[in-house]
């Protein structure tokens, strides 16, 4: 019987993080420790400048931190992500992480489908054999479906609501099946109704594909369904408990 592959584990330990201020370095995290395993979500509330863009942006390998690591451990292997060079960074992001931005950031030119079939192309394949062409039209359209935008493929960002344009932006993050998911503010947009189903989505793609994730929010109404909650002030991040995820 062969083994069961171990499941993914996102462990941050002691990350710190300073930028230049004149003479002087302001701290934007101050030894940070977190762990998120595949599946869940742990929230990440605090004021503004408190941190918490730093620690996403750590965390996805957009910024080098100071001091610190951020392990992303999956199928028995496992990367320093404060320790990657730039290239490497690049091809995590490509292939392992999926970063869900505040704003979608959209192609103006590109249709819904065409938004996602683009991530599998930024490794440079721009010429790729129909087969290929096929089976990542078949995966952009069932990722499409999985998202509640079945029958708006076709359509372009301008022909989207905002929180269609957030369902694409989500549907992107996940083209690549990535091991860990970054998420941005992603109600801060929209209203409450929409925000609701946007957070509906996340849980439930999250729970599917077993990404380990962070989710960065203002919003306290669903932070009792996330797997943790944990706050930031200055740096600083308090951990908290476990919660139970509402049915």
């Amino acid at each position: 019987m062969s083994a069961t592959p171990a499941p993914t584990t996102l462990t941050v330990t002691g990350l710190t993080l300073t930028y230049p201020d004149g003479d002087d370095r302001v701290t934007a995290l101050d030894r940070v420790d977190l762990t998120v395993r595949g599946g869940e979500i742990a929230a990440i509330t605090g004021p503004s400048g408190s941190g918490k863009s730093s620690l996403l942006a750590t965390v996805s390998t957009l910024v080098r931190p100071d001091s610190g690591r951020i392990m992303l451990e999956t199928g028995g292997s496992s990367v320093d992500l404060a320790r990657t060079s730039r290239r490497e960074a690049t091809s995590l992001r490509r292939e392992r992480i999926g970063i869900v931005f505040q704003q979608p950031n959209l192609i103006p030119a590109l249709t819904a489908v065409e938004q996602l079939e683009v991530m599998r192309r930024l490794g440079g394949h721009t010429i790729l054999a129909p087969r290929l062409r096929r089976r990542i039209r078949s995966q952009a359209m069932d990722l499409l479906e999985s998202v509640g935008l079945s029958g708006h493929e076709n359509k372009r960002p301008a022909q989207l609501s905002g929180g269609q344009r957030q369902r694409v932006n989500i549907a992107r993050a996940l083209m690549h099946e990535p091991d860990l998911l970054v998420v941005d503010e992603p109600t801060s947009a929209l209203d409450q109704e929409r925000g609701a189903a946007i957070i509906d989505l996340i849980l439930g793609v999250v729970h599917e594909h077993h990404a380990a994730t962070l989710l960065v929010t203002h919003d306290r109404a669903h932070l009792h369904r996330m797997n943790a909650v944990h706050h930031m002030v200055d740096g600083r991040l308090t951990v908290g408990a476990s919660t139970e995820i509402a049915a």
